[in-house]
């Protein structure tokens, strides 16, 4: 790809995707929906599509007020959820921007990171750049994901499966984007989760000229909001940047496992990995160093290599999840 050019196509590639629209992923097209789905409508969820088929991975897409199109989930069950009676501890994981989506995880391997352990993983939509944020404009319709995530699907998971709707029986996880989304998150939002990872995720939105803030604006105003932004330009709407920036929110990741993962050496023919991964890795090692001072404990890990996904930590991190929430 060319450094000095970069077309639609590689910027869709590096912010994080096209929306599938009716695949659960990983062997293609979804099977056809059941005449009714086991779940309901609720919390401004209401039900337009559906698949559960499948005895692990089940498919639904919402219709709502708080997203102008009609996003979908996977919720991956344990292999026993059907016949166990238990309740499970929950992993919410979110994709990056660009050319992902809800099934991303599913494609890169998630059935077997998770294959005979006792977790339910929800993975939804969040926009080709949604940035996990309700925007401070946007010239396309609402696109509140952060609303959506927070407001509606967590209580909808928890009224719709047998989870531990409580503070340690959730974690949250994301790569890129999601990874920023985890924090931000995690950080806001206290009491919801128990556990916060982030792969190759920025954790500073100010450093270098606010980089990361300047590239979220400008990634959903090209892929997502048609112009406009997620934090304000050429004005940021202060409040919002600082309620979103990890590094601002140190004392807000106390008592919680912290799981970090960046790379250190991008792929120096793609200004876009360079970029991305060089800005990851400065924020997080800014992040924990504010952290380590602060006598919050973490697991971070710098590992060769740009960004992508890392399988065998994607593994690791989901082990120690397990290890951290309620048992099921």
């Amino acid at each position: 790809m060319s450094a000095q050019n970069p077309s639609r196509r590689n910027i869709l590639r590096t912010a994080g995707g096209l929306t599938a629209a009716m695949a659960v992923g990983g062997g293609g097209v979804l099977a056809a929906a059941s005449p009714a789905a086991a779940v309901g409508d609720g919390f401004g969820l209401h039900l337009v599509g559906w698949g559960e088929n499948d005895p692990r991975m089940k498919y639904y897409r919402f219709q709502t007020s708080a997203i102008g199109w009609n996003p979908a989930v996977n919720v991956l069950l344990p292999d026993d959820y059907q016949w166990s009676g238990r309740r499970y501890p929950v992993l919410y994981l979110f994709h990056g921007g660009g050319d992902q989506d809800f099934i991303m995880f599913d494609r890169e391997g998630i059935r077997q990171w998770t294959a005979g352990k006792p977790i339910i993983v929800v993975m939804p939509d969040g926009g080709h750049a949604g940035w996990y944020s309700n925007p401070v404009s946007s010239n396309v319709g609402p696109r509140n994901w952060e609303h959506f995530h927070i407001a509606q699907l967590i209580p909808w998971i928890d009224a719709n499966f047998r989870t531990y709707a409580e503070y340690d029986g959730r974690a949250v996880s994301g790569f890129s984007m999601g990874g920023f989304g985890a924090l931000k998150y995690a950080a806001k939002y206290y009491g919801h989760f128990a556990s916060v990872s982030a792969h190759s995720g920025p954790a500073s939105l100010r450093r270098d000229g606010g980089l990361v803030a300047h590239w979220a604006n400008a990634s959903a105003a090209a892929l997502d909001l048609n112009g406009g932004t997620i934090y304000g330009a050429p004005l940021w709407d202060e409040a919002r940047v600082n309620a979103d920036n990890p590094v601002q929110r140190i004392e807000s990741y106390r008592n919680k496992r912290v799981f970090l993962v960046a790379g250190t050496s991008p792929d120096p023919i793609s200004w876009f990995d360079t970029v991305n991964e060089n800005q990851v890795l400065a924020g997080q090692r800014e992040f924990r160093g504010l952290l380590g001072n602060a006598g919050i404990p973490h697991e971070w890990h710098e590992m060769p290599g740009g960004h992508f996904i890392r399988h065998d930590m994607m593994q690791r991190d989901i082990d120690g999840i397990i290890g951290r929430l309620r048992k099921a």
